[in-house]
């Protein structure tokens, strides 16, 4: 008899500590996604919230954008010469950071995009490098620990200077 109401406190035991241990990811998944404008300096921040993570999780997130930029040269007056002293650069651009979960499984963050390097294209002397333009496509956000990839559909563009 002894053994039976033994067995049954172990058991009983066992479940608790079954219950009250850390929760493991369920299913991890993007709520929420988007791209707010191409900021005053040509950045695009990529905002999103991830659930079913599991508590205190740390995740790592990557995001990632087909990115043009036009640099130029400008003059004191804030006009662009008829000389061909522009450039454009493209290439893929990404940010990453790592987050944790808490306690409710979940992280809301944001990761920020620049253009990509105007390299070595400089300007002379009397004129001064600027952003003229940018556009970002193919904008993704990865937890490249499950890995879960969400699309954020559009073009993000913006226009600094016609040129």
């Amino acid at each position: 008899m002894f053994g039976r109401a033994a067995t049954a406190l172990l058991l009983a035991a066992g479940g608790v500590a079954v219950s009250v241990g850390p929760a493991l990811a369920d299913s991890p998944h993007f709520i929420r996604t988007a791209a707010s404008g191409v900021t005053d300096s040509g950045t695009l921040n990529v905002n999103f919230k991830e659930a079913g993570l599991g508590d205190n999780q740390s995740i790592t997130y990557v995001a990632s954008a087909d990115s043009t930029a036009v640099y130029a040269c400008i003059n004191h007056g804030g006009n662009h010469p008829q000389a061909a002293n522009k450039e454009t650069v493209s290439g893929p651009v990404s940010a990453t950071g790592t987050f944790s979960s808490g306690k409710n499984g979940s992280i809301t963050a944001t990761l920020t995009l620049s253009p990509p390097s105007a390299g070595s294209f400089s300007c002379p002397g009397n004129q001064r490098l600027v952003l003229a333009s940018v556009s970002y496509t193919d904008v993704s956000i990865t937890d490249t620990n499950t890995p879960v990839t969400e699309n954020i559909a559009g073009t993000f563009s913006r226009i600094f200077y016609n040129v």
